[in-house]
């Protein structure tokens, strides 16, 4: 599996310089600040300055740039430690915060799915369940001296806010703040207790409330986030009905663009049962964007969900269809239930009759952790590198996209099929 870092500072694979003596070019991008962090105690405090950048590389014309390289730059974490905190919207509804840290911070999160259920189905489970999963983040430390862009991250339909951290820390170890809210009208506890409203504006309130948040905890001289949010370059990242959320809250002008996973637009038709695609009504914002999907996703169907809602979209616009994908390839969910998802959880405590009574919830734990999908092991760095690649490109910190064209479509253990236009 291709799951190795660049052997080479990018810089290098991506420039062409002449031979000539009294002529030279050279080129950075995010990737060149790419080092491998050293264990710390977890309670650093004090602000350090963010990494330097390496000096730049430059290279003999006859240097082929390898495309399985290119494909994997920012499948794994970049130069930043990562943090993460919790902070609540004034209504109460919590939202999860990953970011940049100082240098030297070191951590490992555990997300514990027991948390997120309603108390009666949280009783049932067995003690051992095997309900949890882990990723690297410290608790609250202290942030990187900085301002960094910020990215607007909505969970699906029976999703959590901390459903996708494979993702959102990647982001934030390549130097972005991620925010997450909690969306209580669509999320696992109000699938579980018969309280989903699958209300967007609900929806579209929360992740733009979650701006508003660390707009306000930016401009704040007594929060460890004072300065560090740069509320100027902003965009959003959903999964499934979270995709129909970030297309509504593009509509938003501090919004620049958006990448939406598993979902598109049903014209003809209102949602679907479970959540996962937009309104009949909806205008694609006419902004840069970034549509991404699994070609084996029962739940939104790549050929007739995504694919239709890319070639509507305004340009610039970015496809990819994941060969063998299934719909939780973009979550953390296969990790749970020794590798069964949400569904796994549950029959491990002997709950699987239980869940007859929430076919849906079945469909959606299911798709994408069992075959005919493919393992996450082989989604995961793929869909890590695209999503940061396109994030580093769209706020200008890599001045070309790197690895997210035609050119790395089979570079991958599995294909790609990737348009643009």
């Amino acid at each position: 599996m291709l799951t190795r870092r660049l052997a080479l500072p990018l810089a290098a694979l991506l420039l062409v310089v002449s031979c000539s003596d009294d002529s030279s070019s050279s080129a950075t991008t995010a990737a060149d600040t790419a080092a491998d962090t050293t264990a710390a105690p977890e309670s650093t405090t004090a602000v350090t300055d963010a990494p330097t950048t390496q000096a730049p590389t430059t290279v003999a014309p006859t240097t082929t740039i390898d495309p399985a390289e290119l494909a994997l730059a920012y499948s794994e974490y970049g130069p930043h430690p990562v943090g993460v905190a919790t902070l609540l919207l004034p209504n109460g509804v919590p939202v999860e915060i990953w970011y940049p840290a100082v240098a030297g911070t070191d951590g490992v999160e555990t997300v514990d799915m027991r948390d997120y259920l309603p108390p009666a189905i949280d009783a049932l489970l067995v003690p051992d369940t095997p309900s949890t999963y882990t990723y690297s983040a410290a608790r609250n430390a202290a942030v990187a001296a900085g301002s960094f862009p910020v990215v607007l991250f909505s969970h699906g339909a029976a999703g959590v806010r901390v459903q996708s951290t494979a993702i959102t820390s990647n982001l934030a170890s390549w130097g972005m703040i991620v925010l997450s809210p909690q969306h209580p009208s669509r999320d696992l506890f109000a699938a579980l207790s018969g309280g989903t409203s699958g209300d967007r504006t609900d929806s579209v309130d929360d992740l733009l409330g979650a701006l508003d948040l660390m707009t306000t905890q930016s401009a704040d001289p007594a929060s460890p986030f004072s300065g560090r949010a740069d509320t100027e370059r902003v965009a959003a990242l959903g999964h499934s009905a979270g995709g129909g959320t970030v297309l509504l809250a593009a509509a938003d002008p501090r919004i620049d663009g958006y990448v939406s996973m598993a979902s598109g637009v049903l014209r003809g038709r209102g949602d679907d049962a479970a959540g996962t695609t937009t309104t009949i009504a909806i205008t694609l914002p006419d902004k840069p964007s970034f549509f991404i999907a699994g070609s084996a996703d029962a739940i939104v169907p790549s050929l007739t969900v995504t694919e239709p809602a890319f070639q509507e979209a305004p340009a610039p616009s970015t496809l990819w269809v994941i060969e063998g994908a299934g719909h939780a390839a973009f979550t953390d969910f296969c990790l749970l239930g020794n590798g069964l998802g949400i569904i796994g959880v549950a029959e491990a405590s002997g709950l699987g009759e239980l869940l007859g009574s929430f076919p849906q919830l079945r469909a959606l734990g299911e798709d994408g952790c069992v075959p005919p999908a493919i393992d996450v092991a082989i989604t995961f760095p793929i869909i890590n590198h695209a999503v940061t690649a396109w994030m580093l490109h769209h706020f200008g910190i890599d001045a070309e996209p790197v690895g997210l064209g035609a050119e790395v479509a089979d570079a991958y253990d599995t294909p790609v099929v990737i348009d643009s236009k």
